[in-house]
């Protein structure tokens, strides 16, 4: 009870900040020094550690005592507004269930402080002390080195973080082509709670020292704001391709959310930036280069989940300002990018801080027919830009064995598939971008262009390389996955490969290869008799999309009397059959018709 008689006339003489570090109000508010002063210090707390686990039945006992004590002081105090007080803070310390220990040093170290605190004062009201003077300042300098080394290890793990989020943000990028991405936030989150905890205490026990340290304060007020800053993640991404007009949504998360000061609610405002604007972050952006609808969303806790996020839903871009284009550059290859920004207060901090993020680039379109191309702006971003690049810089070339990785992982992803491509796909796609159909050495280190993957049509092709690739990709996603993931396409391979395979095959030996003449088709290659006496191959017209709509991919195989054994010589009806559609039944008495696939002679 002694310690609380000094501490409570000198209360009155301190800073509120250090008053409210010294007794945080979301978790040992002063009330409960003052009410429960004698018995606190009745209480041993100076053995409690977080290491020692042993010690957690007792810490759990004191704690239990506190919130006893508190709601029997609540009931028999006269004054309602105490009453409630007291009820509500008993409540708010049952957080500490979980972790009693987290109690038990938090109460040692707050005598400790007031201790620290009462021995100070002393020191200035009594000047005789100052004999002594060589011994304190011998442990200031000790207490100096020993708060250095703490500042120190928390620039190291702070530091630890920021790469952390970089990473995540860098994976959250890589998952647009198909690479695995593990989107829980929430371990960060914890990180940088801890390292805000850190920080605040390391900024108490400076002011508790009494005289300044300049070198350490500004140390921590930087690795704060930096901390404050880089908090704010896009946990879900908008669309990146966007049409005008369109309804689409985003997330924005703050990962520390639940130190965010009470008061009016914190609105993030959303607005569409350019290239160049996206170089410049940290100034407000000049030009306005594209009105957003709903651009604006308050941050929320949710209390399940222990998140603090502004989703913005129903955002639409009503109009784009696009910038001059350079030579033959088409407008779906021009990036934009969403940013977003506000003004943050956190509990414990004296100024607001302005913070904002950038979402991944996004192409914005006019027209469903820009899809693809823009797409393929926004793969060959993902797939080749640099960590910690300008925005939005790429290369204009990379090596064919970083090419065939990416779509393969892309075709894999959105497939939804374990079966990869394989060599002989791999080799057809390398000829087929380089046009070279003769070509047999390995095509790895040959640097493939942007212009070869979406500029320049193939050969004798009213298309572009990525623009036939993506209607495979959509085909076999939307009609061909089982079949693709059981090994029964052959998928990627060219005319003189197949002739190679098939040459010695019996007549009625079947593959089934997509189309290199048309988007979106796959067709069948089969041995048929010539008319001679020998072989040849034959190739079924492409089944496209709206084809397999009509009539599946399975069925149309047991129609063709002409295929009997699919390469290199399984019975087609062994591996087919599950694919074969039952007979129809009769519906309101008529009698059913079917379609059948026939093949020209």
């Amino acid at each position: 009870m002694a310690q609380w008689i000094h501490m409570s006339q000198m209360i009155q003489c301190l800073p509120h900040e250090t008053v409210n570090n010294l007794y945080p109000p979301s978790a040992f508010p002063i009330e409960v020094r003052h009410f429960l002063a004698e018995w606190i210090e009745n209480q041993r707390w100076d053995d409690f550690a977080l290491e020692k686990v042993e010690q957690e039945s007792q810490a759990r006992a004191l704690l239990d005592q506190t919130i006893s004590l508190l709601q029997s002081i609540a009931q028999e105090n006269a004054n309602v507004v105490d009453r409630m007080k007291l009820m509500q803070i008993s409540r708010n310390m049952a957080m500490f269930q979980q972790q009693p220990l987290q109690f038990g040093v938090m109460v040692r170290d707050i005598l400790r402080k007031e201790r620290v605190l009462i021995k100070t004062n002393n020191m200035e009201n009594h000047p005789t002390v100052s004999v002594l003077s060589a011994v304190p300042c011998l442990m200031q300098d000790k207490r100096f080195q020993l708060l250095k080394k703490c500042v120190d290890c928390l620039d190291q793990c702070q530091t630890r973080l920021i790469s952390r989020l970089k990473a995540w943000r860098w994976e959250q990028h890589k998952a647009t082509i198909g690479h695995p991405f593990d989107d829980n936030l929430n371990p960060l989150q914890t990180w940088c709670e801890q390292l805000l905890g850190v920080n605040g205490k390391l900024r108490q026990e400076l002011m508790l020292i009494g005289e300044p340290i300049p070198e350490l304060q500004d140390r921590l007020r930087q690795l704060l704001q930096v901390l404050i800053q880089s908090s704010l993640v896009v946990e879900k991404q908008p669309p990146q391709v966007i049409k005008t007009q369109s309804k689409f949504s985003t997330t924005v998360r703050y990962l520390l959310g639940e130190k965010v000061a009470p008061g009016k609610p914190v609105v993030l405002k959303a607005q569409i930036i350019n290239e160049l604007q996206a170089r410049n972050l940290g100034s407000v952006p000049g030009d306005n280069v594209g009105e957003l609808i709903n651009n604006t969303a308050i941050l929320e806790h949710n209390t399940s989940s222990k998140s603090t996020c502004a989703t913005f839903r129903n955002m639409s871009i009503k109009k784009i300002k696009r910038a001059d284009r350079k030579g033959s550059e088409s407008v779906t290859e021009e990036k934009f990018a969403l940013l977003f920004s506000t003004e943050i207060t956190i509990t414990g901090c004296d100024t607001p801080y302005r913070i904002q993020m950038i979402s991944l680039p996004v192409v914005v379109i006019v027209h469903g027919s820009q899809d693809n191309n823009a797409l393929a702006t926004i793969i060959w971003d993902c797939a080749f830009s640099e960590p910690d690049r300008v925005p939005f810089v790429v290369p204009e070339r990379v090596p064919w064995r970083m090419m065939y990785s990416t779509l393969n992982s892309k075709f894999t992803a959105e497939v939804q598939t374990n079966h990869n491509l394989d060599q002989y796909n791999q080799h057809f796609l390398a000829q087929k971008i380089f046009d070279k159909p003769d070509f047999a050495d390995d095509f790895s280190n040959i640097m493939v262009s942007w212009a070869q993957f979406n500029k320049e049509v193939l050969p004798g092709r009213p298309f572009t390389f990525w623009q036939w690739f993506e209607g495979v990709m959509d085909l076999t996603k939307k009609h061909l996955k089982t079949y693709w993931s059981q090994g029964l396409i052959f998928g990627f391979i060219g005319k003189q490969h197949l002739h190679l395979i098939l040459k010695d095959r019996p007549n009625g030996t079947f593959l089934l290869r997509f189309s290199d003449s048309e988007i979106g088709g796959i067709t069948i290659a089969y041995v048929s008799a010539s008319e001679n006496g020998g072989q040849k191959i034959q190739n079924i017209q492409p089944f496209t999309k709206r084809d397999l709509e009509i009539r599946s991919l399975g069925d149309r195989i047991r129609d063709i009397s002409h295929i009997t054994h699919l390469y290199p010589e399984y019975p087609k009806h062994e591996v087919f059959k599950g694919f074969y559609s039952g007979n129809a039944s009769p519906i309101g008495g008529y009698i059913p018709v079917s379609l059948q696939t026939k093949v020209g002679t």
